[in-house]
């Protein structure tokens, strides 16, 4: 009974969401994925674990990425406690966290120093502003850290806010304050690209490629645009190399940015790996031809490092593994360990010192948050930063990743599965029928949020979106958590096999 009623509210929502959007076949096959994300994910996390004896059900919180009815059908999941790379609820049942919260807490639950950072602020200095030329010393310190530890291309400054959405929405009012200055007052487009995930604030989620974050808020802006998703697998053409297909998207970002005019087009941004549109690597050769193009044309290039950054690709920036040179940079997440919340902006000289000369004419730069520089979230973050570079959380998450990777991508012989990809200690996982991206299950049939629902019954958190699943782990992930997630995840698949061949059998 539960079950069904996870399969028939997958149903709906993909039924519903999908409808304005479907023009041909393909967009719809696409639609589905991206719309169902939205709703399913909750869901299937839901109705299999113990209800909560509290019983939270109907209960008063507008909930994030959540339907309506899902927290007036069931009760919610309540997280009472974490140790390590654990969570417990509030019955006491203990489960795996794959996705490292929301692909941020990279210290894991329990990490005694980055409490003992905020208690120690706290008892200082709990809060001052950064506005007027008035500051604290975690956040000088950490401006100065975060400018150390990039090195993939020089920065110049730091902006600090509150979550990579705030991040990705300075990055757009710096890049029109910055072409302002300079008088070019009609460079304000932004290209993004399809699948793609920056946030979900207004700006954000324009730029954001998920049609689920644009439906019903009328979204996206109208000075966003998108151009193709990299994801080989699911869009490269008969017989096309990663190289010829990387060409074609260059190719094809090129004549957009001819087709609306170069003089319109202010930046590109772009994760150097997707996260929340299901975990996709980059085609060989991809980065470098497309900063080429968007350098031949005066463009800036933003990299979106809220998910990649510190250490989550084996490197400590993705810029790092992907030779991306950018001009901003957009970081959140592992900044803090998520212990609290924070995020940066940083900027490299050549638009910095447009912004100092034109907010010195101008008499201020007016633009800030009250929270900007938080002195507790700036203590937390410096203590991060400083225990990946005491642990050397750079050798830990390379020495653990191949296990995880080769691990999980073992079972991409199973016949529900589509395609496995990662790197580092991310991976996605696609479930599609006869191992074809042209051939999704039944909309109706919830694959991906059915096997969530496995996962979450044998003790183990992971990210479904539509029939995706995602999963993200701590970097203090270790050898015998590696085999527990494997463990569940086959007991996961297994049962997921059986009921796609009850569905199929139905079908006949």
């Amino acid at each position: 009974m539960i079950i069904n009623r996870l399969l028939r509210s997958t149903l709906r929502t993909t039924t519903t969401e999908a409808g304005s959007y479907v023009n041909t076949v393909a967009t719809c096959r696409s639609l589905l994925e991206l719309c169902r994300w939205n709703s399913t994910e909750a869901s299937a996390q839901r109705d299999v674990s113990a209800s909560d004896a509290q019983g939270f059900r109907g209960h008063d919180m507008l909930a994030p990425f959540t339907a309506g009815r899902q927290t007036t059908d069931s009760d919610p999941l309540v997280i009472e406690r974490s140790e390590g790379s654990y969570v417990y609820d509030t019955n006491g049942k203990k489960y795996l966290d794959s996705l490292a919260g929301l692909w941020c807490t990279a210290l894991g639950g329990s990490e005694p120093r980055l409490v003992d950072a905020a208690t120690k602020q706290l008892n200082t200095l709990p809060f001052y502003h950064s506005f007027w030329n008035r500051t604290t010393r975690p956040s000088l310190n950490l401006a100065s850290e975060l400018l150390e530890m990039f090195t993939a291309k020089k920065m110049a400054k730091v902006f600090f806010v509150n979550s990579g959405s705030e991040a990705n929405d300075t990055q757009v009012k710096l890049v029109w304050y910055y072409n302002n200055a300079l008088g070019r007052q009609n460079k304000k487009k932004f290209i993004a690209r399809t699948k793609s995930y920056h946030g979900s604030t207004l700006i954000a989620a324009s730029l954001s490629g998920l049609p689920a974050l644009h439906q019903k808020f009328d979204l996206p802006a109208p000075f966003v645009l998108h151009t193709d998703c990299p994801h080989y697998w699911r869009y490269h053409l008969p017989d096309e190399t990663e190289e010829e297909f990387s060409t074609r998207l260059a190719n094809n970002l090129e004549n957009l940015i001819l087709k609306e005019g170069p003089d319109t087009i202010a930046a590109f941004i772009a994760e150097p790996v997707m996260g929340a549109g299901g975990v996709i690597p980059p085609p060989a050769t991809y980065f470098e031809k497309v900063q080429a193009v968007v350098k031949k044309y005066d463009i800036l290039f933003i990299a979106d490092e809220v998910i990649c950054a510190f250490g989550r690709l084996g490197t400590m920036f993705g810029c790092d593994k992907y030779n991306i040179k950018p001009d901003l940079v957009s970081v959140a997440k592992a900044l803090s360990s998520a212990y609290m919340p924070i995020g940066a902006v940083m900027v490299s000289p050549e638009v910095s010192d447009v912004i100092h000369s034109q907010s010195s004419k101008l008499g201020s730069f007016s633009h800030g948050f009250t929270y900007s520089g938080h002195p507790v979230s700036c203590a937390v973050a410096l203590e991060a930063l400083k225990i990946y570079k005491e642990r050397n959380i750079l050798d830990q998450v390379n020495s653990i990743a191949p296990k995880f990777q080769d691990g999980v991508k073992a079972f991409s012989d199973s016949p529900i599965i589509g395609e496995i990809r990662g790197t580092g200690l991310i991976i996605g996982t696609e479930f599609t029928d006869n191992k074809s991206p042209n051939d999704p299950f039944p909309a109706e049939w919830g694959v991906g949020a059915y096997f969530g629902a496995q996962c979450e019954k044998n003790g183990m958190l992971v990210r479904v979106a539509g029939d995706n699943i995602m999963m993200c782990p701590p970097f203090i992930f270790t050898p015998e958590q590696v085999d527990e997630l494997l463990s569940k995840f086959g007991k996961a698949l297994k049962a997921t096999e059986e009921r796609v061949k009850e569905l199929k059998s139905q079908r006949k």
